[in-house]
């Protein structure tokens, strides 16, 4: 199956609610090897004026990949999961991603290019955190570029 060149412009809505919770962001501090205090123990997080347990700033590709599975899992998408290539993945972050947090992504196709028999796709999401005024603050905006590679390569 081919990549759908009309995917560009396509855009998918926030979808399920990611509670980031104290325990989660200490096991992705220990995953990525992130050592400061403020990821593990609130006072430290506190003492530097924060609400309460920082993610590292990594910590947005969890909610990035769920956004990029919708993506993926589009029938009309045409895209094999099992010949995909993570190419190149960029943040911009808004404010940091804080314990308690429920965070959404919207996720938005900015780029189909095609490459041999297979594409280049450069998506973006834009990771919300919902407020208690049933409000979005921005958070974090991610890029990604992944390679779908043709059949025979």
């Amino acid at each position: 199956m081919t990549i759908n060149p009309d995917l560009q412009g396509r855009s998918y809505p926030a979808a399920e609610v990611y509670d980031v919770g104290r325990e989660k962001i200490r096991e992705f501090a220990r995953a990525v090897k992130a050592t400061h205090p403020a990821h593990f123990d609130v006072d430290a997080a506190q003492g530097l004026g924060h609400r309460d347990l920082v993610a590292p700033p990594t910590f947005a590709i969890i909610i990035a990949q769920r956004a990029d599975a919708q993506l993926i899992e589009d029938p009309e998408a045409g895209i094999d999961f099992s010949r995909v290539v993570h190419a190149d993945q960029r943040f911009t972050h808004h404010r940091p991603i804080f314990a308690g947090d429920r965070l959404v992504a919207e996720l938005h196709v900015d780029g189909v290019r095609a490459m041999g028999g297979g594409a280049m796709i450069t998506t973006r999401a834009e990771i919300f955190a919902l407020t208690d005024a049933d409000g979005r603050e921005p958070v974090s905006t991610t890029k990604s570029s992944i390679l779908v590679r043709g059949e025979g390569q």
